[in-house]
């Protein structure tokens, strides 16, 4: 109900590319959330969803963090995982084109889930560096397969708990960091502190699910007014986060 209500109240307050002042963010709005371009990798994100509907394959699910609203059981088929909790087609396409379009080299993803949105990543750019980071063993371990029957090679698959992992990354820098993990207040504004030092001018922070509960909401509220944020654009079920010290601090809730 939460996320109905919320989701009404999105609608009324938000815009589309008329409603934007900003040249950059016109810019981001007009050439790629609004890019209708049928890009080619559009069929390869589609022919692995179908993959993943047709596995037989039942995980044993380690969940760290909130878990699902639909799913309880510990033992999980990929089948109805991917019908139920991983990320949409619309998403998936998104995150191509939002990786195409700023031209990522080095990316973070916390949560691979199935690697539905880590594949549409992967695709966008061959030459990127991708490390996703997913609690559930088996879940990493069943994407980190089903990548290597594709022949993807540029993502690397990294088992554990965010915080400990967080602790350990070499990258100096990243260019984009998707947090499609662990749906919880206080533990995503954590993650989001303890990364912030990994971020320069031109990153982009994306939050996931940032209407799941009041608390993912108060979370992007908190990220929002952080004196490192100068713009930040509201898309409903993602949240996009820039840094660009040449911004004026504006919010964006654009409709998709």
């Amino acid at each position: 109900m939460y996320q109905v209500i919320s989701n009404i109240k999105f609608l009324l307050k938000s815009t589309n590319q008329h409603g934007v002042h900003s040249p950059f963010i016109y810019n981001f709005v007009t050439e790629c959330l609004y890019d209708k371009v049928n890009y080619s990798a559009y069929h390869k994100i589609k022919d692995y969803k179908n993959i993943l509907k047709s596995s037989k394959v039942l995980l044993d699910i380690t969940d760290l963090g909130e878990g699902s609203k639909k799913l309880s059981s510990k033992k999980r088929h990929v089948s109805k995982m991917v019908r139920i909790s991983s990320s949409s087609e619309k998403e998936t396409k998104l995150l191509f084109r939002v990786t195409q379009y700023f031209n990522f080299k080095s990316i973070l993803e916390l949560g691979t889930s199935l690697g539905m949105g880590t594949y549409a990543i992967a695709l966008a750019n061959k030459f990127s560096k991708i490390s996703s980071v997913e609690g559930c063993p088996n879940t990493s371990d069943f994407a980190k397969s089903k990548f290597k029957d594709l022949d993807v090679n540029n993502t690397t698959f990294i088992k554990g708990d965010f915080t400990v992992i967080i602790s350990t990354l070499n990258e100096h820098k990243y260019d984009f960091i998707f947090f499609d993990g662990h749906h919880n207040k206080a533990a995503t504004i954590q993650y989001f502190e303890s990364l912030l030092p990994k971020a320069h001018n031109e990153s982009v922070f994306v939050f996931d699910d940032i209407y799941w509960s009041q608390g993912m909401t108060e979370a992007w509220e908190y990220i929002k007014a952080h004196n490192a944020v100068t713009v930040t654009v509201d898309c409903f079920h993602l949240g996009f986060v820039f840094f660009r010290k040449e911004q004026v601090k504006e919010h964006f809730k654009i409709r998709l």
